[in-house]
């Protein structure tokens, strides 16, 4: 797959709102390795006090929370479903979203762009963050 630009994405308001709005993440793709960013970036959100949910093929726990190997296994709501995963990945986990029902947001993470699958959670009602690091948004809204 080719390098895409994101030609869906939220504003620098709409994802102030939604980083006050949302209070459950799970987190696709998140390693158990501390050296990881997925690992640092939950870590982060963990300590800004969201509920991380980590969803990993692998690991019981990590970050002192259960591991769900799908979003479809999480047996409560989500609020937001943070993107570690390659470009392709991000069609399954758009319909997964869809298929739940109560994720608000399709975030996928600093370097990873797949527009199709971005409309495509848009389209369901979601909002949609593209390229851009949950992490470093934060911090630029909640620390300067």
């Amino acid at each position: 797959m080719e390098c895409e630009f994101p030609s869906v994405n939220a504003n620098n308001e709409e994802i102030k709102a939604i980083l006050s709005d949302v209070k459950t993440i799970a987190i696709a793709g998140l390693s158990p390795d501390a050296t990881k960013d997925s690992y640092r970036v939950a870590q982060y959100l963990q300590n800004a006090g969201y509920k991380i949910i980590p969803v990993y093929p692998k690991e019981d726990e990590i970050l002192g929370e259960k591991v769900y190997r799908s979003l479809e296994e999480i047996p409560f709501p989500v609020d937001m479903v943070n993107i570690f995963r390659k470009p392709d990945a991000l069609s399954p986990i758009a319909d997964a979203c869809i298929a739940r029902g109560d994720i608000k947001v399709f975030w996928a993470q600093k370097g990873i762009v797949n527009n199709a699958a971005a409309q495509k959670a848009l389209d369901a009602g979601m909002k949609v963050v593209q390229n851009h690091c949950s992490m470093v948004e934060h911090r630029q809204l909640y620390l300067m």
